[in-house]
C-alpha cells in the first residue's frame, strides 16, 4: 500500500509495531525500571488475554484474509526468523529476528535458533549499551533533549484537553501516574500507553526482553558481546521526528484502546509462526479509518527503519568477515527490499532460510 493512502491511525499502528520492534525494548527495560519504583503497579496479572484477530478473519472474513496473505507474500524475505549468513572463504554466520517482549512463546528459540545460538562465538544485538543502566543514564544526563522536555514544555500541556483524561486512566492502569512521566517526550508516552499491561508487570518482576536475555547469557558464558547501533542514535533518530507526528501519536494510539492486547497477541502469533510479513498488512486491516497523510509516515520509516537498516548491514560486515555470528534484532527489520536480508544479499552474502 502507497503511504499516501495510509490514514493516520494506519500510520501510527505500522509505526508502533516498527518502534515496538526496533526501540521500545531499550526505553522500557531502563526507564520503567525507575519508573515503577516510584509508582505502585496495579496490575500482576502476567498473563495476556488478548485474542487471535486472525482466527477471527479466517472465520468472519475469509476472502479479506487471503487478500492479506496475498499482500504478504508480495513482500520479499516475509517468512522466517532465522537466516543463515554464507560467503566462501568465511564461516557461516546466523541473522535472527527477535521480538522485543517477554512472552514466554517468544523466549523460547526453535531447535536450529538455540543450536546457532549455542555454537555462536559472538552475540550482537541492535545496542550492547543497552545492558549498562549506567551508560543509558550516562546519555540522557549528557542529552536529556532526546528524552525530555528541557523547556518548560510539559505532555499535560500539549496532550488535547479532550484527551487528558484517557491518558492518564491508561497510565493509571499501568501504574504510572501522568505527574511521573509529565516531561518526557510524547513518543516515550506512546510506547507505555502500547505496552500490555502484563508486559509491564512481567518486566517489573525482572523478567528480560529476549534480546537482553540472549545478550546476558552468553555474556555469562564468556562469549564476546557486541551492538551494531548506540543509544544516542536510535534516540537521535526517534526524537528528530516532527513534535506534531508524535502527538497525533498519543491521541490515535489511544483510539485503538482495548484492541491493543488482540493486536499484541495476533502479531505475537505470527511471530511464533515466522509470518513477519503478515504483521503490517494486518494493522492496517484492523485501524479505523482517518485522514489520509502520508508524510511524516515516510519520513519516520527513512529515518527509523531504512536508515537504521543501512547502519545495522554497515557494521554488521566487519563482523560476519570474522565468521559464527549470531545477529539477533527486531524481526521487522528482515523483510523487504529495504530489510537486512536484502541489504546483506547485496553484500554477496548468501542468505537461507532455515
Amino acid at each position: 500500500m502507497d503511504n499516501n493512502t495510509l490514514s493516520p491511525l494506519d500510520r501510527y499502528a505500522d509505526t508502533l509495531l516498527r518502534f515496538c520492534a526496533g526501540l521500545s525494548w531499550l526505553l522500557l527495560a531502563s526507564l520503567f525500571a525507575v519508573i515503577l519504583t516510584t509508582a505502585y503497579a496495579r496490575a500482576q496479572e502476567t498473563t495476556c488475554s488478548g485474542r487471535n484477530l486472525i482466527e477471527e478473519m479466517a472465520k468472519s472474513d475469509p476472502a479479506k484474509l487471503e487478500t492479506l496473505r496475498k499482500e504478504a507474500a508480495a513482500t520479499p524475505n516475509s517468512h522466517g526468523l532465522l537466516w543463515k549468513i554464507e560467503k566462501p572463504g568465511v564461516e557461516a554466520s546466523w541473522l535472527y529476528g527477535t521480538m522485543h517482549l517477554t512472552d514466554p512463546r517468544v523466549l523460547k528459540l526453535s531447535n536450529a535458533a538455540q543450536k546457532a545460538y549455542q555454537a555462536a562465538n559472538m552475540v550482537v544485538i541492535e545496542t550492547d549499551e543497552v545492558m549498562d543502566p549506567k551508560g543509558i543514564m550516562k546519555v540522557m544526563a549528557e542529552s536529556p533533549e532526546l528524552m525530555m522536555f528541557t523547556d518548560g514544555t510539559t505532555l499535560e500541556k500539549i496532550i488535547p484537553a479532550d484527551k487528558l483524561s484517557a491518558v492518564k486512566t491508561a497510565l493509571s492502569e499501568r501504574g504510572i501516574s501522568l505527574g511521573s512521566v509529565n516531561r518526557m517526550q510524547p513518543w516515550m508516552l506512546t510506547s507505555m500507553l502500547a505496552l500490555p499491561v502484563c508486559e509491564m508487570a512481567r518486566k517489573k518482576q525482572g523478567i528480560a526482553f529476549l534480546d537482553i536475555k540472549l545478550a546476558q547469557e552468553a555474556k555469562d558464558k564468556g562469549k564476546q558481546i557486541a551492538g551494531l547501533e548506540t543509544i544516542r542514535d536510535q534516540l537521535g533518530a526517534m526524537a528528530s521526528l516532527p513534535a506534531k507526528f508524535h502527538i497525533d501519536g498519543v491521541v490515535e494510539m489511544l483510539a485503538l484502546g482495548p484492541k491493543m492486547k488482540d493486536i499484541f497477541e495476533t502479531m505475537t502469533v505470527l511471530y511464533v509462526q515466522g509470518d513477519i510479513g503478515m504483521i503490517f498488512p494486518l494493522m492496517r486491516s484492523v485501524s479505523p479509518d482517518g485522514t489520509a497523510s502520508g508524510q511524516n509516515y515516510a519520513e519516520f520509516e527513512e529515518k527509523m527503519v531504512n536508515a537504521r537498516n543501512r547502519t545495522m548491514a554497515e557494521h554488521a560486515e566487519p563482523i560476519l568477515a570474522r565468521g559464527n555470528a549470531f545477529i539477533a534484532v527486531g524481526a521487522l527489520h528482515l523483510p523487504g527490499e529495504q530489510g537486512l536480508v536484502s541489504l546483506l544479499q547485496k553484500q554477496n552474502y548468501k542468505m537461507t532460510a532455515q
